[in-house]
């Protein structure tokens, strides 16, 4: 070993206890990325409001188009045509729906996604190496938020969503297929209706 790796010794140790710090990434770099998905597959898990876990596949069709199936579980939640249905399996009446407008969902399925609208955005910053965006309609405060986790290169990884009542939902992406083709039955509630 000689002299010169010897004094850099103690610095390299000293760069590989700390691992380089994320820079939070620009808000018009998220609305551009956000704006640049157009379909999007992944597997995700989703931590209930009541601390249950549920696992499954959500589709993204932008945009505001959404389907989440659970695995082992017969509910279904769509959003297409401006409006989210939910289809509870276990009930026999028909599914819950309400404006997608009414969900802080709405921000990403946006078809032109612009964080840098007054009033939108209410935290933007790093945790542990990911860029973290708080974001609500600045219309429509009162219906809650979504908080998108980001990691670099821009991607998103997980989004909260708290609605009117206070309710956190986790969900946490997995692998994502991005640009493929997904059928627009897909994201039918009048099909769903039909189907069941």
């Amino acid at each position: 070993m000689n002299i010169r790796t010897l004094a850099l010794a103690p610095a390299l140790l000293f760069a590989m206890a700390f691992p380089a710090l994320a820079e939070r990434i620009p808000l018009n770099e998220i609305s551009r990325y956000l704006n640049s998905l157009t379909t999007l597959t992944s597997e995700f898990t989703q931590v209930n409001p009541d601390g249950t876990v549920s696992t499954g596949t959500v589709y993204i069709q932008r945009p505001g188009r959404v389907r989440f199936e659970y695995n082992n579980d017969p509910t279904l939640v769509l959003a297409s045509g401006g409006s989210v249905a939910i289809f509870d399996g276990k009930s026999n009446s028909g599914p819950q729906q309400y404006p997608l407008s009414q969900t802080p969902l709405s921000i990403i399925l946006d078809a032109n996604v612009n964080l840098g609208r007054q009033g939108m955005v209410t935290g933007h910053s790093e945790q542990n190496n990911a860029t973290v965006v708080t974001a609500q309609d600045p219309q429509r405060p009162q219906n809650g938020n979504i908080q998108m986790v980001f990691s670099a290169p821009t991607e998103l990884r997980q989004w909260v969503v708290t609605d009117d009542s206070g309710q956190k939902t986790t969900v946490i992406l997995g692998e994502m297929q991005k640009g493929g083709a997904i059928p627009a039955s897909r994201f039918s509630i009048q099909n769903e209706l039909r189907r069941r």
